[in-house]
């Protein structure tokens, strides 16, 4: 007597193959979003993710802007994190509201920035949670602040990123003390950054790195 196999069933086995797919996408679209392990050196971070470089590299090229600023700026405002959001306000101080801006993903840029940088960059389809299109946009607008400000420091250069072109030209950081300080951060940040893509450099343009 021949075996006949169950209909339902079949379904049943292909439903359950397509529920571990799917599982298995998303975790690893989780873990391609978490931070890299060792966020302080610039050579471990594209060393961990070779196409972080490639992408870095192409945006440096394109806007003339240097690797270890646009990185800086980075690890400043998301610590490489590709979902980051600015905490919420809170209501007496305890009751979560609203943000206080619409800034989001590595770069923390907001809609109405990010939405400039893809008519500019003719790049309609860049997302703020995609490492490449979110270097892109920090070396674009790092060139802007350039065009339009003068050559700036490195330091002069989040002060702008922050708040903006025309806040900096309105001298809006003025006084603000922690952003002075953040802004510090960044340029000894940068400065170090530079001098460890220095040393590894030569090796991350030569070595076979896939990722």
């Amino acid at each position: 007597m021949k075996k006949r196999f169950s209909r339902s069933s079949s379904k049943t086995s292909l439903s359950f193959r397509l529920a571990l797919a799917l599982i298995g996408l998303l975790v690893a679209g989780g873990c391609t979003s978490q931070p890299p392990s060792q966020r302080d050196n610039v050579c471990s971070i594209f060393k961990e993710r070779p196409s972080w470089y490639r992408a870095a590299q192409r945006s440096s090229s394109r806007w003339d802007t240097p690797i270890s600023l646009a990185m800086a700026i980075m690890f400043q405002e998301s610590s490489f994190r590709a979902r980051a959001r600015p905490p919420r306000d809170k209501i007496f101080g305890v009751l979560p509201w609203r943000r206080p801006s619409s800034a989001y993903g590595y770069a923390q840029a907001t809609d109405a920035t990010w939405a400039d940088y893809r008519r500019a960059a003719g790049k309609t389809g860049a997302s703020r949670t995609h490492f490449a299109d979110a270097v892109d946009f920090v070396a674009w607008y790092v060139n802007r602040a350039n065009r339009e400000l003068g050559s700036l420091t490195s330091r002069q250069h989040y002060l702008a990123y922050h708040q903006g072109l025309g806040g900096y030209r309105r001298g809006s950081y003025q006084g603000v003390d922690w952003l002075q300080g953040a802004a510090t951060s960044v340029a000894s940040r940068e400065e170090r950054f530079s001098e460890q893509l220095d040393r590894c450099r030569d090796k991350l343009r030569t070595r076979r790195w896939f990722g």
